[in-house]
């Protein structure tokens, strides 16, 4: 049973995407230091797809991880195209997106036509987004391996407390 000290404690989540990492113990340990110093303390992760090797997944430990396969990422059981979250009463959309940056969000947007979204995570376009728009926060956290223009690397973190809100965390 949770007490109202738990209720009160603000819900980190961490987001990634577009990482493109093979499963090789450089891999691993980028990861887990990722999580470990730019995001932590995090109850949650979400990877917004184009992981590359699905094994990957499994170095966050007991951290809860919800991942949907990108472009670049092979078919695997558990790891849909998209997924719909449920995080303390607010709903997440997750998908990775497709085609070229211009309509992007929009694309995604309507494949969770007829859902009341309170935010949006997407990745695909390795830019960074943090906004609120009608209500709904979107966020793509950009990638933290491969900057395609950026001029930095970076994570998302997503807080979930008496609201939702979402930051960018630059990592160099």
């Amino acid at each position: 049973m949770s007490s109202v000290k738990d209720l009160e404690k603000t819900f980190r989540i961490g987001v990634l995407s577009d990482t493109h990492l093979p499963g090789s113990g450089e891999a691993v340990a980028f990861l887990q230091d990722l999580v470990e110093h730019c995001l932590a303390p995090v109850d949650m992760i979400l990877h917004a797809g184009d992981l590359v090797d699905p094994e990957l997944l499994h170095v966050f430990g007991d951290c809860p991880v919800h991942a949907v396969r990108g472009n670049m990422d092979p078919a695997t059981p558990g790891v849909p195209v998209k997924k719909l979250l449920e995080v303390r009463g607010f709903s997440i959309g997750l998908m990775h997106g497709w085609g070229p940056p211009q309509g992007l969000e929009q694309r995604i947007l309507n494949e969770f036509s007829g859902v009341k979204l309170d935010c949006l995570v997407y990745g695909h376009s390795h830019r960074p987004v943090c906004m609120v728009r009608d209500g709904m926060l979107i966020l793509n956290p950009g990638s933290a391996t491969d900057r395609r223009g950026m001029s930095f690397h970076s994570v998302g973190l997503i807080e979930v407390g008496h609201r939702i809100k979402g930051s960018i965390i630059r990592i160099d």
